[in-house]
C-alpha cells in the first residue's frame, strides 16, 4: 500500500481488496462489517496515510465497529490479519484507556453506577464516552481527552462549497443544448429525432479561513488549526488559511503537510504573534488590501474564527467587515464562547462585526466543528 489512493489505479484496487479481506475476517470474528462500513473505511483511508499502521487501525475502529462488544474482536482480528500487536502512538495511552478515563470521570460526576455491578455500567459509559467527548468544551478537556480529540479531528472531512461554472456538461434532461441539437439535425437530413440537453457544471468555491491566535483564543487555537488542516487537505487548490493577532500571517503552505502534527508544528514556527494581542481591524484591513481585494476573498466563503476581543479601534473593524461582506459570497463568524449557556455578544468587536456576517456559529466542541462543516459546504 502507498500513501495515496488514486481512483483508477492498481494501488486503489489493492487497498480496497485488502480492506475487503479484513472485513471478511471481522465478520468471521462476529463483527458486522457491512459494505457501507467498508466504504466509509476506504473513504477515510483516502484522507490518511495508509502506510501508517496506527492511522489504519483507528480508521477501521471508528468505521467498522458498532459497539463496545466489537472492540476486543476488532483488536484480535487486526492483529491476526495485519500481524503484530495493536498499534500505539509513541507511548501515549490507548484510546480504550483514554475513553475509560472519560467514562469514569462522567460516572463520578453524575454519581451513577456506584452501587451497581462493575460490568454493565462501565460498558455503558465507555460506549457513550466518545459521544460525550464530541460535545465537551475544548477548553475544559484534560490532556488525555485532547489526545483522543486529535484522532477524531483526523477523521473530520470538510466538504468544499461549490458554485456554478460558465461551462456546461451533457445531460439526459435540463435545458436544451441548441448547438448539439442542430448538429444532430444536420447529420439526419434536418430531421429532429431527439433533443440534446445540457446542465451547468459546478466548480469549488474558494474557502478562506481567518484564525485568531491571540491569547484569549489559545485554548481553541489547536483545534481550529486542525480543522483548517482538514480543509486544506481536502481542497488544497481552493482553500486559504491566515492567522490574525497583531499581524497577518499566511499558513496555507505549512498546513498542506500531510501529517497534522507536523503541519501544526510548522504553522507554529511561522506565526510570530502566537498568544499575543489582538488588532482584528488592522489585520483584517491588511488582509483585504494585500489579498482580499485582489481576488482571494471575491465570491469566496470566508470564516473568521475569533472571540471578538478587539484591543484596537472597533469602528475600523466594522468598516473592514462591511468591506469584506461586499467582496465575499458569505461570511461566517465562529466564536467558541457562543456555545456556552447564556452567552451574549456584548464585546465591542462582536457588536461591530455581527451586522455584516451571514451566520454566527459556535466553535467550542467537535460537534460544533462538524456542524460548521455543513454550514461551510452549504454557504
Amino acid at each position: 500500500m502507498t500513501t495515496t489512493l488514486p481512483r483508477d489505479g492498481a494501488v486503489y484496487r489493492d487497498v480496497v481488496e485488502t480492506m475487503l479481506g479484513f472485513a471478511r475476517t471481522l465478520r468471521a470474528a462476529g463483527v458486522e462489517a457491512g459494505p457501507d462500513r467498508v466504504q466509509a473505511l476506504v473513504a477515510a483511508l483516502g484522507e490518511l496515510d495508509v502506510l501508517d499502521q496506527s492511522q489504519v487501525y483507528w480508521a477501521g475502529r471508528y468505521t467498522l465497529c458498532s459497539g463496545p462488544d466489537d472492540l476486543e474482536r476488532y483488536d484480535a482480528a487486526f492483529a491476526a490479519f495485519f500481524g503484530g500487536e495493536r498499534p500505539h502512538r509513541g507511548g501515549r495511552p490507548s484510546q480504550r484507556e483514554q475513553t475509560a478515563q472519560i467514562a469514569s470521570l462522567d460516572v463520578d460526576q453524575s454519581g451513577a453506577g456506584q452501587d451497581s455491578e462493575p460490568g454493565a455500567p462501565e460498558q455503558h459509559a465507555v460506549a457513550s464516552g466518545e459521544e460525550i467527548l464530541r460535545h465537551r468544551d475544548i477548553a475544559q478537556l484534560t490532556p488525555a481527552e485532547r489526545e483522543q480529540l486529535k484522532l477524531l479531528f483526523g477523521l473530520l472531512t470538510v466538504r468544499s462549497p461549490t458554485r456554478p461554472s460558465r461551462r456546461h456538461a451533457r445531460s439526459h434532461r435540463g435545458a436544451v443544448d441548441v448547438p448539439r441539437t442542430v448538429r444532430r439535425m444536420l447529420r439526419n437530413a434536418g430531421e429532429v429525432r431527439a433533443m440534446a440537453h445540457r446542465r451547468t457544471r459546478t466548480k469549488p468555491r474558494r474557502v478562506v479561513l481567518l484564525v485568531d491566535v491571540s491569547g484569549s483564543m489559545s485554548p481553541y487555537a489547536d483545534a481550529v488549526l486542525r480543522f483548517a488542516h482538514a480543509a486544506v487537505r481536502r481542497a488544497p487548490a481552493s482553500t486559504e488559511v491566515f492567522t490574525m493577532g497583531t499581524r497577518l500571517t499566511r499558513v496555507t503552505r505549512e498546513l498542506r503537510l500531510r501529517d497534522p502534527d507536523r503541519a501544526l508544528a510548522a504553522s507554529g514556527q511561522a506565526i510570530p504573534d502566537w498568544s499575543g494581542g489582538t488588532r482584528l481591524g488592522e489585520v483584517l484591513k491588511a488582509f483585504l488590501d494585500r489579498w482580499g481585494q485582489r481576488g482571494t476573498a471575491r465570491r469566496a466563503t470566508v470564516a473568521v474564527f475569533s472571540d471578538g476581543w478587539e484591543r484596537g479601534d472597533c469602528s475600523l473593524l466594522g468598516e473592514q467587515m462591511q468591506r469584506l461582506s461586499r467582496l465575499a459570497h458569505s461570511v461566517l463568524w465562529v466564536n467558541p464562547h457562543k456555545g456556552r449557556p447564556g452567552y451574549e455578544p456584548l464585546t465591542g468587536g462582536m457588536q461591530a462585526a455581527l451586522p455584516y456576517v451571514s451566520a454566527f456559529v459556535s466553535g467550542h466542541s467537535l460537534a460544533a466543528f462538524q456542524d460548521l462543516v455543513e454550514k461551510v459546504a452549504d454557504a
